[in-house]
């Protein structure tokens, strides 16, 4: 620990603030007693961008006085995005002219097809990272183009500007005709899977712990693949995850009666459950057919119709769920039962879905999932806890990428990934938080504080967005 008089001069810098995080590791069910606010707050930061200490900023110790002191009104843990697509950064807020399967036919296939050309997607490769820092976005689980020269440039801009990623180019073997640009042979995906883990896996340190950069074993979903490319994938992945390799893809996201995604998947393997697909399970009758591609660093989007013993099984593996709430809205998908979900012991965390999602603001996601398992029919109703948000948005992304002990609270030891957030940049925010009624009682006052900060926080109110203590910087467009 420096002294006061060595303290400015090794690096350390003090962040003012109120603090909110979720404290520990507890499980989804019981993040509420982990709940840690501190309304006149310090967060010490060393050197090597670690927090070195979190406290009341009466209780600042001396050996810390001496350092340089950033002001602001909050300050929260990093959000972390847990499936967004960079392909579809241009494409949120598109008329699909109906749900899942038709959207992707009319307005992504096709936008996603121009990320083939080097010079558009190296704009777009500045454009995704920009929207996210502005959006606090520190670490995100980010679905890839199928094109090699687009990936390139989306890790190039997320070391330039000290953002996390987690992302792999999406798979597709087999599609319709408005796919076509973005289809290969089995053989070529293993090969440009291999070769993106090479170049770039832990790229920047070396060590899956540490790196910012990784790469992920990324199809489509089971209707992009076929049998034998999901075995080829369960070869390639017993191997890779040695590394650190991750494996990420869609779950149950529409059940549309007779030629919904998940009739489709059931239909064309004959499988019993859409998961088991993923799980090596891909045969007729859910017969083994290779390995499975489930594990702790495995997530799926959305798993809006799961069957019971589909989530038993994610939680058993420590697969991950990323829940999309906003996206389910805007294409109709349902709504994944939060509760039942949630009791299986799984870990849910929450993802934009840049594009069917139209937010980049994970705080907002946040709120459409209040509103969202709110309104859920009869006893599964829930309004979830202020702190059930902040972990979703936080910690719980994290958890799912395996990234906990780095990231993802304001604990000692960990790296200072941290947002500043300044009210008075927004002034509907500032109004709800200074002016708002609050309980006389000083615990509920504290939650509906954490509550109106969250569901009232959009991007102009933030100020500064931290990985491992330093500023992320923005690309020029």
């Amino acid at each position: 620990m420096p002294s006061a008089d060595t303290a400015r001069d090794t690096g350390v810098r003090v962040y003012r603030a109120h603090l909110f995080h979720i404290a520990g590791a507890p499980a989804q069910t019981d993040v509420a007693s982990h709940l840690v606010s501190i309304p006149d707050g310090a967060l010490v930061v060393d050197g090597e961008g670690m927090i070195a200490w979190t406290g009341p900023w009466a209780d600042l110790p001396a050996a810390f006085a001496g350092a340089p002191v950033t002001r602001a009104d909050y300050l929260l843990p990093g959000f972390v995005d847990s499936h967004v697509h960079f392909p579809q950064s241009y494409a949120t807020a598109a008329h699909g002219g109906g749900q899942l399967l038709e959207w992707l036919d009319h307005c992504i296939f096709p936008t996603e097809t121009q990320f083939r050309d080097a010079d558009f997607a190296d704009r777009a490769a500045r454009y995704f990272t920009r929207r996210r820092i502005a959006a606090g976005t520190t670490a995100a689980m980010v679905f890839g183009s199928a094109f090699p020269v687009a990936q390139d440039a989306l890790y190039r801009e997320t070391l330039a500007a000290g953002l996390r990623i987690v992302s792999g180019r999406g798979v597709q073997t087999v599609g319709p005709d408005a796919a076509a640009a973005l289809l290969t042979t089995e053989d070529r995906a293993i090969e440009l899977i291999q070769d993106e883990i090479d170049r770039w896996h832990a790229v920047d340190t070396g060590d899956p712990r540490t790196a910012h950069v990784q790469v992920a074993v990324v199809p489509r979903f089971s209707l992009s693949v076929t049998g034998r490319t999901l075995a080829a994938m369960g070869e390639l992945y017993e191997e890779a995850q040695l590394h650190g390799v991750y494996f990420h893809s869609h779950l149950n996201e529409n059940n549309r009666k007779g030629d919904g995604e998940i009739a489709a998947v059931l239909g064309s393997y004959g499988v019993e459950a859409y998961l088991d697909t993923y799980d090596g399970r891909f045969l007729p009758g859910s017969r083994s057919g290779g390995r499975s591609l489930l594990g702790r660093r495995s997530s799926l989007a959305h798993a809006v119709h799961c069957q019971p013993r589909e989530l038993a099984r994610m939680a058993e593996t420590g697969t991950s769920i990323a829940h999309c709430p906003t996206s389910q809205l805007f294409l109709g998908s349902g709504t994944m039962p939060w509760r039942a979900t949630v009791a299986t012991g799984v870990n849910v965390a929450l993802g934009s879905d840049i594009g069917a999602g139209d937010e980049w603001l994970i705080s907002r996601v946040a709120g459409d999932a209040y509103k969202v398992h709110i309104s859920e029919e009869g006893d599964a109703g829930t309004a979830l806890h202020p702190a059930e948000l902040l972990f979703a948005a936080t910690l719980a992304g994290a958890r799912a990428l395996d990234m906990e002990h780095a990231f993802g609270n304001l604990e000692p030891g960990k790296d200072a990934d941290f947002l500043l957030i300044e009210t008075s940049r927004w002034e509907p925010l500032e109004g709800m938080l200074s002016r708002g009624i609050r309980s006389d009682d000083e615990t509920q006052a504290t939650l509906e504080e954490l509550f109106t900060l969250m569901v009232g926080l959009r991007q102009p109110a933030i100020a500064g967005v931290y990985v491992q203590g330093r500023r992320a910087v923005a690309p020029e467009l």
